[in-house]
């Protein structure tokens, strides 16, 4: 006998998905124009502040801040999420290829967690050194490792947690923390994504997005000058003394602990293909498990007729 299946509630409410500028992956027309006087800065934060993470595709809306996960009838998650690991130099195209991922995924609960969040509060002296270009953002010092793993773990568990917003214009993290859940797919990307190795083990699946050093750089000015309101002479600082060794130190080598490498980052499309169809073959393991078949005695003897199957949603 067959037994009926009820179908998981729908998806109803809707976020948008803050991403890079699709020009970000042309190496055209990249550098604004220089005025003559000090650009004023203008606040750029590690998330995205004035609507909530939501992306469409042809298919569905994927609600990008998560959801409480299937709990089974003990209420404990029965299956923990599956978590993507995404790291690669600066401006190596990190986001825009975990979004691309998310719109092949096309599953309704994704959570896109940046390390850009978790930079470390810094001291006053650091505020100084940072204002002149003279702190090493690109340490594997500079972020709180802790806080990641301790929220990273808590959203595995399919548990809600508080992400710091960094503030990169005052190099300081904000009052306001925003609240994200539990997911079926995790996408967490940072450059130091795989420079933890207690961080690794929390990661189903390590992607490193590789992209030639001069189109980084190229990005990172456009980045810079334009969004964050940096010089290009203290940009170009930055890159040389900080940005750039760390990458041959920190960043590179661990291109050896990942499981799939994406060169050209988001214009490979067949990477990216590749890496979407296993995650759904993953996926598919973990739905089997999410059934509950729940075993309910009706009027008298237990009888086949007697039994139903039903999914358990978090109340």
């Amino acid at each position: 006998m067959s037994l009926p299946v009820c179908p998981g509630p729908g998806v109803t409410a809707c976020w948008n998905l803050g991403a890079h500028n699709s020009s970000a992956d042309s190496s055209h027309g990249l550098l604004p124009p220089v005025s003559p006087g000090r650009t004023r800065r203008r606040r750029t934060t590690s998330q995205c502040k004035s609507e909530p993470p939501l992306l469409r595709t042809s298919k569905r809306t994927i609600y990008t801040a998560g959801r409480p996960p299937w709990y089974n009838e003990h209420g404990t998650q029965s299956k923990e999420a599956f978590v993507i690991g995404l790291g690669g130099g600066s401006a190596s195209g990190k986001t825009t290829v975990a979004r691309m991922i998310i719109e092949a995924l096309d599953v309704p609960w994704v959570v896109l967690l940046s390390m850009d969040s978790f930079y470390k509060v810094l001291t006053e002296e650091q505020q100084v050194l940072a204002a002149c270009n003279e702190y090493n953002f690109d340490h594997p010092d500079s972020f709180d490792f802790e806080l990641v793993i301790s929220t990273l773990k808590k959203l595995k568990q399919g548990k809600s947690v508080k992400i710091p917003t960094y503030d990169f214009t005052s190099h300081s993290r904000t009052k306001d923390w925003k609240t994200l859940y539990g997911a079926n797919v995790i996408i967490f990307e940072g450059i130091m994504a795989f420079a933890n190795a207690e961080l690794l083990k929390l990661l189903d699946m390590k992607i490193f997005v590789e992209t030639d050093s001069d189109i980084r750089l190229v990005r990172r000015l456009r980045r810079d000058i334009s969004e964050r309101g940096r010089e290009i002479e203290g940009v170009l600082k930055q890159y040389h003394t900080f940005v750039k060794p760390a990458f041959d130190q920190h960043i590179q080598p661990t291109m050896r602990l990942v499981d799939i490498v994406v060169p050209r980052g988001s214009g490979n499309t067949v990477a990216i293909d590749l890496i979407v169809q296993h995650v759904h073959s993953q996926l598919e393991k973990v739905s089997e498990s999410q059934v509950t078949i729940m075993f309910i005695k009706l009027q008298g003897s237990v009888t086949q007729n007697s039994y139903f199957s039903f999914l358990v949603p978090e109340c």
